[in-house]
This record gives structure tokens, sequence and C-alpha cells, in this order.
């Protein structure tokens, strides 16, 4: 955690404007005269260029906020607009009707949970509309159905179809995959009913945090268009630098700009700049802090487990090569790794490169909130509960900064050493191929330094390069059975691991590591400082 201090009474305490602090909902940030980052160009753009979308976005990015200034634009809420960039170019004669369904709230793992959450919103929806549509013993898609075509006939006018956080339903089910595969079916009937009835829509908008293909769930919604990673909407969610700049000026004085980029900046959607989590950036203006707002507020458990269960090192996921394919691949019976965490924010798009006709898409870590704070979440699961609190010290940075090795063994052996005995009997340890240099890898990224896995050189790689400002560490591990053979120093010096990093004109530090099976813990450490 790292404090900015904030004087009370001071210039930066009189807020010109309110923080909308997890406020969804248009009207309300208008009305109260909060911050607004002006999305309405994206509703004139989505207009213009078809009726169908879908929308793909992390936790907390503002979804939810767009699909109400959606609404409330076709509902023609002129007044609210005022001073806004669609103010002066949308047709506010024409009031359209807004059946919004929203998935973010009900138990999904009942049942009857999902059925009844969407009939409870049905009928709401037929009681302020006035409208019903005869459902009496009808199915929930059939109801649905017969609502949009009494709200058109009613008011003449077709209807518009907002649907927020679609995929909860099976995303809160995922550990009780019958249920999931039953709120999935439920829900492709649902949106079915979207195409089926075409002629009484005026416009359609899904939002979620995950891409589910086409065949699992939208097979009957064919002509919806996937926006997610369309470089003209990449930024509908999300603060850009210059919305910083341009918005929250005032309330950016005194903070350092670029620790506010290195913590919260970096999510891309292939657009021409990188997006802010936006409850992040809310956040920190208020608290004056840097700290893992966006990640505190409820990474799920499933990621994690998920990670542990298939074996995957953080270490692996710096700078990884996918498909699309793979980052749409999204279904009850499988969920790809990639996917998982591109679409739920863990990982975003640096780059592309087309290899022969297929476009491959560079994923790494957004910023260094969510890289600190994923691994430290996987370190804790990977370890167990009591080794953790030993995990990382107060002093490690100190450490690595100070060149400090023998306190950096001393550290290590001890954190090894609190490992429970039952964690590696349970098989916890043994899902991970290179488990000690991974546990060194993911320390390491909690602290927040430079490291480079399988660092390349001209003779080898080296397993782990960390560097500091005025320091380089290599590191070399190897697994014996019980007595150390020098095989990680010998390796480290006569390949000549420190050649390429000789130029920066600092300190080299070679560690080479060798772990005992029997042990479980540090059986040889040995040194070198270039």
């Amino acid at each position: 955690m790292e404090q900015f201090e904030h004087e009370p009474g001071g210039e930066l305490s009189k807020l010109r404007r309110r923080l909308p602090i997890g406020i969804q909902t248009f009207r309300k940030i208008r009305d109260s005269g909060c911050y607004y980052v002006d999305k309405t160009p994206y509703i004139k753009r989505l207009v213009n260029n078809g009726t169908c979308f879908f929308l793909s976005r992390p936790r907390r990015f503002g979804k939810s906020l767009f699909l109400d200034t959606l609404k409330e634009a076709f509902e023609g809420n002129r007044k609210l607009f005022e001073g806004l960039a669609i103010h002066d170019s949308w047709d506010w004669s024409v009031n359209n009707p807004v059946v919004r369904l929203s998935f973010g709230r009900g138990d999904f793992t009942d049942p009857d949970g999902l059925k009844g959450t969407v009939n409870a919103q049905l009928f709401s929806i037929e009681r302020i509309t006035g409208v019903k549509a005869g459902y009496i013993g009808l199915p929930e898609a059939d109801r649905f159905a017969l609502l949009l075509e009494e709200l058109h006939r009613h008011t003449g006018r077709r209807v518009v179809v907002l649907v927020d956080e679609y995929d909860k339903p099976i995303l809160d089910a995922l550990d009780t995959p019958e249920q999931a595969k039953a709120n999935r079916n439920f829900l492709r009937g649902m949106y079915a009913v979207i195409k089926d009835v075409d002629a009484h829509v005026r416009f359609v908008f899904l939002t979620g945090v995950s891409k589910f293909s086409k065949v699992s769930l939208f097979s009957g919604l064919n002509n919806l268009e996937d926006i997610t990673l369309s470089p003209a909407f990449s930024s509908v969610c999300g603060f850009t630098e210059d919305d910083l700049g341009r918005v929250f000026s005032t309330e950016l004085e005194g903070l350092d700009r670029e620790r506010v980029r290195e913590w919260y900046n970096g999510y891309s959607w292939l657009g021409p700049e990188k997006v802010y989590n936006p409850y992040d950036v809310l956040t920190l203006l208020r608290k004056r802090m840097f700290e893992a707002h966006w990640f505190e507020t409820g990474t799920p458990t499933f990621l994690v487990d998920m990670l542990m269960r298939r074996g995957v090192s953080t270490a692996t996921l710096d700078d990884t090569l996918t498909t699309t394919e793979l980052l749409s691949s999204f279904d009850v019976d499988y969920i790809a790794t990639e996917a998982l965490l591109f679409q739920t924010g863990y990982l975003t798009i640096t780059g592309t490169q087309r290899q022969g006709h297929d476009m491959l898409y560079r994923l790494d870590y957004p910023n260094l909130e969510v890289r600190r704070s994923l691994n430290k979440a996987l370190l804790q699961q990977l370890v167990g509960p009591e080794a953790f609190n030993t995990a990382i010290t107060s002093n490690l940075i100190g450490i690595l900064q100070n060149g400090d090795t023998g306190s950096l063994h001393k550290t290590f052996e001890a954190f090894f050493a609190g490992i429970p005995y039952q964690w590696h009997t349970t098989g916890k340890a043994s899902n991970y191929e290179s488990y000690y240099a991974t546990v060194f890898h993911i320390c390491f990224a909690t602290l927040g330094v430079d490291i480079i896995t399988e660092d390349s050189t001209s003779r080898g790689r080296v397993d782990l390069t960390v560097q500091t400002p005025k320091r380089i560490w290599l590191f070399e591990f190897k697994v014996v059975e019980e007595h150390p053979t020098g095989e990680a120093m010998r390796q480290l010096q006569n390949r000549g691991y420190a050649d390429k990093y000789r130029i920066h004109g600092v300190p080299i530090h070679l560690v080479a590591i060798e772990f005992s099976r029997k042990t479980r813990n540090i059986a040889a450490y040995r040194t070198t400082t270039l």
C-alpha cells in the first residue's frame, strides 16, 4: 500500500463535484452534480452503425452506467444530456419504450432462481408501463416475446432491449456445472426471442464480462454484432488519459500522474490508446492511496481455483500469445485460461502480430495493481495461509535494493520452512513442475519489481531475472534429491548469463539455489557479485 498525504481542509478537499463511486444510474449522476466522463458520442455511433450489439468488459468498468445512459437517451430525457456531445444531434421527439433486464442480483445456483429473477423483472416492466401480455401459464421466453409485441402495439414505437450482466447466471453457477448448463439453456431461449420478434425491436445492447460462443448461447441471435475488440468502441467504457486531464484535473493535483498510470492504466481492446479502470481512478481520488481498489472488490474465487487446478504459473502469463478463437472461447464445458483472464480483466492486449492468415494477440498484465494482486492471491493458495504471513516481508524490497544476499537467503529459507508439511502431501505443490521457482517468481511479482522469466541470452536462458534501479539479480534454480551439486552456479558462470547486463554499469548478483526434494527447503544457496 502506498499513501498520498492529503491535508484536511486543504485546497484538494474542496471538491468541485461529487465523485460518482458505485453510482450506475445516469440520472443520479447528472442530478447530483457528479463528475461525468461523456460517453454519449458512442450512442450516436452505435445507432448509426447497426441495431444489435454485444460488449464484453471486466466488472466495474462502467457497463451498467453506459446501459443506463442508453436507456435515458432512447426514452427522450433531453434535459439530462444538456452540455453533452449528443444533446444537439439526437432526435428527442421520438421516445422508444425500453425493456431493461439486469442479472446483477439473484441466487442463480438455485434451480428456480433465474426464472424467479426474470419473472420479477418482467412483472415490474408490465406494472410500470401498464402493458400486460396475458402471460398466465406461459414460459418466460414466450412472456418476454409477448411483452415486446404489446409494447410496440401500445406505444406505436419499436422497443429498445437492454440486457446487463447477461452472463452472470452462468458464471455464478460454474461450481455446479449442471445448474450452469440449465441457466445457459434458459438464457438461450430468452435471447432467441429478440431475433424472433425483430419487427418489434428498435435496438439491442447486451453487456457482460464473458463472451460465450454463439453456438452455446447466441445461436438464435445471429445478427448480434460483437464490438468488444472494435477499435471504434475501445474506450466506450473506462477512462482515457485525455478524460483524466480534462474531467479530473482538479482532483489529480498533488498526485504523481506517472504512478497513477503505473497502477491503474494499461487496459486495451485494440483502440488507439489504453484506458484506466474507472473504479480504481474514482476510489484513488477519494482515498488518495495507491491500493488494489478494483481487485479487492471481489476477485472471483473460481478464477484462482481454476489456475491452481490447471497448474498455471503466473510466470507463464507474461507476454502470452493467443488467437482470436481462444480469446472468444468461453463455455460451461471448457473455459480457455487465456479467455478467462482476458475477459475478466487480469490480462489485456499489448500488441498483435500476424502469423500466416491468423492474427495473434499478445497478452500481459494491464498494470501494477493486477500484477501484484493476482500473484499475491495465487501465492496464498500455493503455499497455504500459514506460510503466506511470512511470504512478503516488509524489508524484501530493501534487501533487493541494497544487495543484501545473506538476508535474502534467510528470508526465503524461513518462508519455505513455514509451509505446512500437509500442504506438500496433499498435492498442492506437486501441481507445479517448477514449484520452488514459481514461488520465487510470484514473491517478486507481488513486490512490483521488474522480472523476466526464462530470460534469453546468446548461450541459454536464465530462470529468473529481477531488476531494481541500481542492481540486477540473476537466479538459477535446481531441484536435487538431497545433497547439493553446485550445478546451478556453474551454469550461471559458464554460460555467461551476466554478459548482456554488464553494459548497465550496476552490480550484478548471481544467485544459485538448489532445493532438496527430501527437506522441501533450500539445500544450497550460493551467490557471486560482479
